[in-house]
């Protein structure tokens, strides 16, 4: 399953991890520098939820930012209580 979030379009980026050596300037030093750059990852926080989507209650995976922007219709909760002998 690709870690793409339906609603926003997020998916998973690639950008570098630099390394860097040395003292700060305002430390006293001559400066940080770098060393290297490596390939990763920035991934999409991707979580599975409950939603209401086209009135049924169905688990699909979507981005925090969706969530937080509202754009996921969470179903109402349950009150269910057992029956009584």
């Amino acid at each position: 399953m690709p870690r793409v979030c339906p609603f926003t379009g997020k998916k998973t980026t690639a950008g570098n991890a630099i390394s860097r050596r040395g003292k700060a300037k305002y430390l006293g030093g001559v400066g940080k520098r770098i060393t290297s750059r490596t390939k990763r990852k920035f991934k999409a926080n991707m979580q599975r939820v409950r939603a209401l989507i086209d009135g049924k209650v169905v688990r699909i995976n979507v981005s925090t930012k969706a969530i937080k922007m509202g754009l996921i219709v969470k179903p109402p909760k349950r009150d269910w209580t057992p029956e009584e002998a």
